[in-house]
Order: C-alpha cells, then structure tokens, then sequence
C-alpha cells in the first residue's frame, strides 16, 4: 500500500528527520538508509515496522542535519602526519628528487585530521521516538488509502451481485431455450426418436449448463469479501484468495455459457474480479 511520512526532532545543534515511503508489495520489505554509526539501530527499527505492517515495500531514510553555525572539533593526528612527512622524504631521497613536501596535502591525508566523532548512542532514543512517529503517520496515511479501497471494492461486489441476480433471474428462461433448441436440432437429424431418452438426454444436458452452483459461490465469496472488512486483522491476503475462486467461477461460467447473454456475464464478471484484484496488491 502506498504511502509517505516525514517527522522531524530537534537535537543539540540541529535536527533529526525521517521519511518513511511505501509502495505495493506481496510481503513486508523494510530498507533503511542511515548515517554512519546508526546500522546497529536497524534491527530495533525492522522490529518496530513489523509491529505495525505485515504488507508493503518500505523504505525509510534518517538524515542529521546540523546548523550551519555549528562549529565541528578537530584535532591533529601529530605521529601520523609525522610518519607520512618520513616516507615523503625517504621517497624523495630515493627517487633524487628535490620535491618539496606539501603541508596541506599531509593535512588532507585520510586519517591526519580528526573530526568529532557524533555520539551515536546517545541519539538512539531520541531517533527511535521519532521513528514511530514517522510510522504511526505512514499508518495514517495507508488507512486512510484503505478507506478509498473498500469503498470502491463494496462498489465492486454491488456489481458483481447485481450480474449473479440477472443470470439467477434468467436461468430457466435460458435453459429452456436450450432443450428447445437442442430438441429441434435431434428432430432434424433423427426420424426415429425415442422421446423418453430424448428427454433424459436433455436433462442430462441441462444439468452440464446448469450454472446455479456457481452462481451460489459468487454469492458466498461477496459475503466473505464483506466480512473481511469488519475485522481489525491484515485481510489481503485472503482477498487474494478470493480474489482467485472469483475467477475460478467466472472461468466455469464463460465455459458453461450456452448463449451470448451468460457469456457477456461472464466476461464483465472478469473485468470487475480484475479491477478488484489490482486494487487488492494495496491492502494490507
């Protein structure tokens, strides 16, 4: 499910700010991109998201941004400086080189100058509080997405019900049609017909197209599809699920379908299962 919080702190000589992004995903994803000297926190944040989601790609990014005023301590690292300048001149007596040694190259040498080291540890509760403010706002914003998303699959089950409704209502009409038809069809390629096997013949024929069976499962899985959304559990996966016997009756009913009626029922049944089921990768 898609989704995007910011929450920021105030820390001595700046701040703390967190994005928390999430997009569509089968399973939890948690990423993290944080500042050196914070990976040790990424099992405690990992912990703290798959409390609250179980669905969704997330990536959550930490930044410390210090004032500009904020002055970093530095300090020489004097023995390490003092052992490049030696190799510089043993280099230079080597190679007969009348080079001179550079005093701003040594300084920018890794390692020669020391900043302050940021005091990771002590951040951690501070950076963890607002995490789970950045959170609670991603689960916010995804509810609020949720809302949209079941109204517009109610609407889905209303149209689907309504179709289940029409077929249901036109059934006999459609299968006495077909004994009808199929009746006349024997009586111009047989002069003889034994009327008793012809009407069992029927029957049997009758019952092959009968698609009140999966009319009735229609009906059962939109009731299991409401039902989902009174409970307070993650529920996409057994949408997905439904989402699948959906299809397995729409399939039967396009393969039963003996008129173009029950095969455009069919094939609107497929398009709305396939409007729902897209929308259903964004439920948790």
């Amino acid at each position: 499910m898609t989704g995007f919080a910011r929450s920021e702190a105030s820390i001595p000589d700046g701040r703390i700010v967190w994005e928390v992004r999430s997009v569509n995903h089968r399973y939890l994803d948690a990423q993290f991109r944080l500042p050196e000297g914070f990976r040790a926190m990424e099992p405690e944040l990992k912990d703290l998201l798959a409390r609250r989601f179980s669905r969704g790609k997330i990536d959550s990014t930490l930044s410390l941004q210090y004032e500009s005023s904020r002055i970093p301590q530095v300090s020489l690292n004097l023995p390490f400086a003092k052992e490049l300048i030696h190799h510089a001149e043993t280099l230079n007596r080597q190679l007969a080189s009348s080079g001179t040694i550079d005093t701003l190259s040594i300084m920018r040498w890794p390692g020669v100058i020391l900043e302050e080291e940021i005091q990771a540890e002590a951040l951690f509760p501070d950076i963890l509080a607002e995490f789970e403010k950045a959170i609670a706002g991603l689960a916010e914003h995804r509810a609020r997405e949720g809302e949209r998303i079941q109204k517009m699959l109610r609407n889905r089950c209303d149209e689907v019900e309504n179709i289940v409704v029409v077929m249901r209502q036109r059934l006999p009409v459609i299968l006495d049609a077909i004994q009808k038809r199929l009746t006349e069809r024997v009586r111009t390629l047989v002069d003889n017909i034994d009327q008793d096997r012809l009407e069992q013949e029927l029957v049997l024929i009758a019952k092959k197209l009968d698609v009140s069976e999966e009319l009735d499962r229609l009906e059962a899985h939109i009731a299991e599809v409401l039902a989902s959304f009174s409970g307070d559990e993650p529920m996409g996966r057994r949408l997905d699920f439904l989402m699948q016997e959906f299809n397995r009756e729409a399939n039967t009913l396009a393969s039963k379908s003996a008129d173009t009626d029950t095969t455009q029922h069919a094939i609107e049944l497929k398009v709305l299962i396939e409007q729902m089921r897209e929308q259903i990768q964004n439920v948790e």
